[in-house]
């Protein structure tokens, strides 16, 4: 965990960067909606909304920020590796940061992505039965840690 640390302004586009690319990658093939993930979604954009929220996002950086996650109070509501970097334990040591030094303790999961629900069942988190939709069409499950994990 000695890797991860707050971001800081200077991240921001990185950051961005990040989010942008993994939302086009895992989540258009569901939603195919041109006018959000090709206009509306772009670096720029997030690095401006993401930038009030700079103090509780956290990055993985080893010389080169390859992951990112954002935590506010118990719930994690962002945890984003760079696809380049992901299957090497980056997002695992975010999650690990977030609940033992963050006090996360729950997120919502898009109800499509069966591989992020994998990687949170395999460290501790259920589906807690709780669905919701986003902006009128996103539907999330709410995934919550169990007191039992093992990590």
């Amino acid at each position: 965990m000695e890797n991860i640390r707050r971001a800081k302004a200077s991240d921001l586009s990185r950051i961005a960067e990040i989010f942008v690319f993994n939302y086009r990658l895992n989540f258009y093939q569901f939603f195919k909606n041109d006018q959000y993930y090709f206009d509306t979604l772009n670096v720029i954009g997030t690095a401006a909304e993401l930038e009030a929220h700079l103090g509780d996002i956290f990055v993985y950086d080893d010389g080169c920020i390859r992951g990112f996650m954002k935590v506010s109070g118990s719930e994690l509501e962002k945890l984003y590796v760079d696809p380049q970097f992901q299957s090497r334990g980056i997002g695992a040591e975010l999650l690990g940061y977030a609940v033992d030094r963050l006090g996360a303790e729950w997120l919502w999961a898009l109800e499509y992505n069966t591989r992020g629900q994998a990687f949170y069942r395999r460290h501790g988190f259920e589906l807690t039965g709780e669905k919701m939709i986003e902006d009128e069409w996103v539907p999330l499950l709410k995934m919550a840690l169990i007191n039992d994990r093992e990590r």
